[in-house]
């Protein structure tokens, strides 16, 4: 026998079974494709299936957009700030945050109670306590600065050890740090009469230079000013004289912290990344810094955040971890501005002016070292 007619019997055979097959599944109410299919269709199908669940399951979750509205222009202060957008630490958290740099014709306050803006950030914790005061919806729900860096300087023939060497000085203020002095010189049972008079001047160092004050004011961070002062020249913080204020408190309406406290959550903890990473990796987070603003000088905003996280990371952050805030600070800040009649309208508690809620929230995820 040749071997095609071999091979012909053979598939014969083979085509009987295959149809004594079919018939026997159609016998039971099957079919094929109720048998897992023999073109594989079902199976092709299926596979595709999963790929587009398996796509859809790969696609990014969609960022929660929140605008940050500063009181001024960015600078070294808002180092975490631009470290956690670039490093990817607010996507982490499903945030999408923009920083919108403020200015003097700018109300950053106005801009958060009304709703333009979902986080704000003042550079003084007065600021807040006396709007809030006046009625506008902000509620502090952490710090930047654990101590405020604003400092009394004098050159090396006035030395300032303590608040009683003002006595009988020529003092010069922005205008804006009026009060403080006289924070100052009521913690201290002092009064304008003990000093020989006040001076508003400008943001830089010349007055004191030139001699037309006998103490300038400033912050520790505008290096730009300090290194103009001659070796010798004094400084006593205004912390240090018993008047402890906060710098760089973020605030937010009361109804988004209570309707969204995990939004503020989410930024806290990716901010404390983001300071962390500056402190670890400065340089990185110059690059970082100056590629968002390539205005700023490099030099400049190097000397000044290496002051500024001084401040950030302070033993109380170290220990309470970033952005924390003590009641009783708060406290005191608004038993001395009310001494000081400075609430024209009525005094705020302290639970009108900051919640400590998300602090809590987040006690675990913000620590740094």
């Amino acid at each position: 026998m040749s071997r095609v007619k071999l091979r012909d019997r053979r598939l014969g055979r083979l085509a009987a079974l295959l149809l004594a097959a079919m018939m026997l599944l159609a016998a039971c109410g099957g079919t094929a494709e109720d048998a897992g299919g023999t073109d594989g269709v079902a199976d092709a199908d299926a596979d595709a299936d999963a790929d587009t669940e398996d796509d859809a399951g790969d696609e990014p979750a969609e960022l929660r957009e929140i605008t940050m509205q500063l009181g001024w222009i960015a600078s070294n202060n808002q180092l975490g700030e631009i470290v956690a957008q670039a490093e990817g630490y607010y996507a982490d958290e499903g945030l999408d945050v923009t920083i919108d740099a403020g200015g003097p014709s700018i109300d950053g306050v106005a801009m958060v109670a009304s709703g333009q803006a979902d986080i704000g950030q003042l550079s003084s914790s007065p600021s807040l306590m006396l709007a809030v005061s006046e009625g506008v919806p902000i509620k502090a729900f952490a710090t930047g600065a654990q101590e405020h860096p604003y400092t009394f300087f004098s050159l090396p023939e006035n030395p300032l050890n303590s608040p009683e060497d003002f006595a009988g000085l020529h003092v010069g203020t922005q205008a804006t740090g009026e009060i403080l002095l006289n924070a100052m010189l009521a913690a201290n049972d002092m009064t304008r009469d003990d000093i020989a008079d006040f001076t508003a001047v400008g943001a830089d160092v010349t007055p004191l230079l030139s001699g037309q004050v006998d103490v300038w004011t400033g912050w520790l961070t505008n290096t730009a000013q300090l290194n103009q002062l001659p070796e010798g020249s004094h400084q006593l913080r205004l912390w240090d004289t018993g008047v402890q204020l906060y710098a760089l408190p973020y605030y937010a309406r009361p109804e988004m912290i209570e309707q969204e406290p995990e939004v503020l959550e989410a930024f806290v903890r990716a901010t404390a990344r983001g300071w962390q990473f500056a402190q670890d990796n400065l340089d990185v987070a110059l690059d970082h810094l100056l590629e968002a603003y390539p205005n700023l000088d490099r030099e400049a905003e190097e000397e000044g955040a290496q002051v500024i996280l001084g401040y950030v990371m302070a033993d109380t952050a170290l220990e309470n971890g970033w952005g924390s805030m003590d009641p009783d600070v708060w406290q005191a800040q608004l038993d001395l501005w009310e001494e000081l009649d400075q609430f024209s309208a009525e005094t705020p508690s302290l639970d009108d002016i900051v919640t400590f809620d998300v602090l809590e929230a987040t006690s675990d995820t913000r620590q740094v070292e």
